[in-house]
Formats: C-alpha cells, structure tokens, sequence
C-alpha cells in the first residue's frame, strides 16, 4: 500500500486547512491521526472504505470534516475553527480495524504533515 499525504501548513487560530491522503487501494477505511510534540499519537478521524460511515475525536467534533472522494482511494480532512491545540504532525493511517468501539490504526502509515495553528 503507497499512502501520499497533502495539505497542512501553517494558519491562525480560526482558520480553516485541508488534508488529503491518496492510497493506492480503494474500498478501505483510512483516517487520520496527530501527534504533537511530547504527546502520543492520537485518532483524529476515521472514514470507513464505503464512506458512510465516520468517528471523530471529541475534539475535533463539529469542526473537523472527514470525507472521501468518489474513487474511494483519496480521503480528506477539512480543517475549521483551528485551534492552536491543533498543532501537531497528522499522519494518514490506511486499513485500520474496529474492536467494539475503539479503532485499531494498521502498520500503514502515509508520511506526516505538519499543521501549526498560531494563536
């Protein structure tokens, strides 16, 4: 599996950015997570292959969008209301599993992109 991230970069708290992550294979959940500097990588979104349905943290909730394209091979992450706790390293994550209500990420890991929110 080839992941190629995009997107990121740097805006002021209450701006929007958008990520996007192509996998060389369709029909498969993907997601996306974060890592800042210190602190463990974390679950930011989560799509599943069919896009219909989606997780999201409850700190993103309400204004981060995860949606993917028509192709199922590209996904995206609509970034709104930026904080400057959003700042951190987001990683796309291909093929993760589901156990109960916890994602599990798989070894797929597309390379990050760095998002820093000023405030």
């Amino acid at each position: 599996v080839q992941l190629q991230a995009s997107g990121g970069g740097s805006v002021q708290a209450g701006g929007s950015l958008r990520l996007s992550c192509e996998a060389s294979v369709s029909y498969t959940a993907m997601g996306w997570y974060r890592q800042a500097p210190g602190k463990e990588r974390e679950l930011v979104a989560r799509i599943s292959g069919d896009g219909g349905t989606t997780i999201y943290a409850d700190s993103v909730k309400g204004r981060f969008i995860i949606s993917r394209d028509n192709d199922k091979k590209t996904i995206h992450l609509q970034m709104n209301n930026l904080k400057p706790e959003d700042t951190a390293v987001y990683y796309c994550n291909f093929g993760s599993n589901m156990a109960g209500s916890r994602v599990q990420p798989s070894v797929y890991w597309g390379q990050g992109t760095q998002v820093t929110v000023s405030s």
